[in-house]
């Protein structure tokens, strides 16, 4: 059983067919899929699965805090299911490929108490972009 399956489960979710599938495809590291990349690839694991199952359920699955919605400079929006191991994103500039990335250290005690200007901080998002090797010709 997939991380976010066992997470839902132990939500007490109801792991439909379709949401077993969704949750399936979502599986894995650095996965970023769009929800029409969700779409085809659960069409590949369940034929009548619809577009309007994959968008609801991914609604849910963000709602309920198991998956993350990533949007990056006005592409389509991504889901993230490795929502709850803190991590920033690795961007390319070219193509759009994102990559989770775990820097050392805790970036919310890092900024200045001066520089808060009276916020308590409760969370970041850091976004590194750059251009990956398949776009720089490098492999």
């Amino acid at each position: 059983m997939t991380d976010l399956l066992e997470r839902l489960r132990a939500r007490g979710w109801r792991l439909t067919a379709q949401r077993r599938v969704i949750a399936e495809v979502l599986d894995g590291e650095h996965v970023h899929l769009t929800a029409d990349e969700v779409h085809v690839r659960a069409v590949e694991r369940l034929p009548e699965i619809s577009r309007a199952t994959v968008y609801n359920t991914l609604g849910e699955m963000v709602s309920l805090g198991e998956v993350m919605e990533v949007g990056t400079d006005g592409r389509a929006k991504r889901y993230d299911p490795n929502a709850h191991r803190a991590h920033q994103h690795l961007v390319c500039s070219s193509c759009g490929l994102i990559r989770d990335v775990h820097p050392a250290g805790d970036p919310l005690s890092a900024l200045p108490e001066g520089e808060r200007y009276g916020f308590r901080l409760s969370d970041v998002e850091i976004t590194y972009r750059g251009i990956c090797p398949g776009c720089a010709g490098g492999g």
